[in-house]
């Protein structure tokens, strides 16, 4: 029982922690596993207005497959480099790894996916850096 509150408190802490963040704005649907804290957590952060009455959540258990797939690479690179100080240079990090796998995987436009050197020029171009 006392574990169940634990997990609760510990949900309602962490998203009011990324809610805090400045890139993320009201949400209109959150998508979650089937956690059983996550669902009182939203509620009470709805109860004291941190999050909007009309926001839902939507709990399916495989919804985020498709997602975590993709982030496979990135969760690779990341686990490694564990250890952050702070979510800013977590974010930061985090956020430069999932643009060069967009990079690598042919997302931006103008840079084919096998084109390793037009990809280190694009990159070069961002930075300023003589290739």
């Amino acid at each position: 029982m006392l574990s169940a509150i634990r997990s609760k408190l510990a949900a309602k802490r962490f998203f009011k922690k990324m809610l805090k963040a400045k890139y993320i704005g009201q949400l209109r649907v959150i998508n979650l596993d089937k956690n059983p804290a996550y669902p009182f957590a939203i509620e009470e952060l709805k109860v004291e207005k941190v999050l909007d009455k009309k926001g839902k959540i939507r709990q399916v258990k495989y919804l985020n497959n498709l997602v975590e797939q993709d982030h496979r690479g990135v969760k690779k690179i990341t686990n490694a480099t564990l250890g952050y100080k702070s979510f800013y240079t977590a974010g930061k990090t985090i956020r430069g790894i999932k643009i060069m796998r967009m990079i690598d995987k042919g997302q931006v436009k103008g840079v084919n996916k096998n084109d390793v050197i037009m990809q280190n020029k694009f990159v070069a171009s961002l930075f300023e850096i003589a290739v």
